[in-house]
């Protein structure tokens, strides 16, 4: 017997944390991403640096058509309707976690992927139709919505955190890369782009056995044989 949505493996009061919690981690990430994002655009020239921690830290605007840490592979339509697809699955999966009695852990760090996937795609969605165009010359400004520099997802996503802790040289007797620079860490980054990482990997990291557990048929029928038990000792 596979748990249904009248044997809940938790009561109803605790369900109803869990799922503030969740909703509170999506609502409070979204909230200070865009407040960053927005501070940035509306305040900063694209390609302007401010140092945070020497040249170690800085706040860099930059642009990008929605890849995390700025990498651009396919278009924006197409990173959208990926993004769509993967927040409807999260949201799905957040749900049965949820239901299913899943640690407090694992629900913030799924939320965590989720809010930042919906932040970045926020940004895909409307910042075309709301700001004007970014330059190395002037920030860019809030327009009447639908005058901005681009269409319905055709936005760009604003990028702003840089951490070019070690600046150096190859060895030139390295194949292929001897002689030219590097820099770590290179990509440039936003809240978003960190919260789907940070979450990603603690999920995988912490708590991908429980995920496992939590979705095993074996362990579902055990789980609501020992409910049912519990629930028919208490009524006799």
């Amino acid at each position: 017997m596979a748990l249904s949505e009248e044997h809940p493996s938790l009561p109803a009061s605790k369900l109803r944390l869990h799922s503030f919690i969740a909703v509170g981690v999506v609502v409070l990430l979204l909230l200070a991403d865009q407040l960053i994002k927005v501070l940035v655009k509306t305040h900063m020239c694209l390609h302007e640096s401010i140092p945070l921690i020497g040249q170690w830290a800085q706040l860099y605007f930059t642009e990008n058509r929605g890849m995390a840490f700025g990498m651009e592979f396919v278009g924006t339509a197409f990173l959208c309707a990926l993004r769509i697809v993967a927040i409807v699955a999260l949201a799905y999966l957040i749900r049965q976690v949820i239901f299913r009695g899943g640690r407090v852990g694992l629900i913030v760090c799924l939320s965590m992927v989720l809010a930042g996937a919906a932040g970045n795609i926020f940004d895909n969605i409307f910042y075309g139709l709301i700001f004007s165009e970014s330059s190395s010359y002037s920030p860019a400004w809030f327009v009447p919505f639908g005058q901005g520099y681009g269409g319905a997802f055709t936005g760009r996503v604003v990028d702003m955190f840089y951490f070019p802790i070690i600046h150096a040289t190859f060895p030139s007797w390295l194949p292929i890369w001897g002689g030219e620079d590097f820099i770590f860490f290179a990509p440039i980054f936003n809240l978003a782009d960190a919260a789907i990482t940070c979450g990603g990997f603690a999920t995988v990291l912490c708590y991908y056995k429980s995920l496992s557990r939590l979705f095993s048929p074996v362990m579902q029928e055990a789980e609501t044989v020992e409910s049912q038990s519990s629930n028919d000792e208490q009524g006799a």
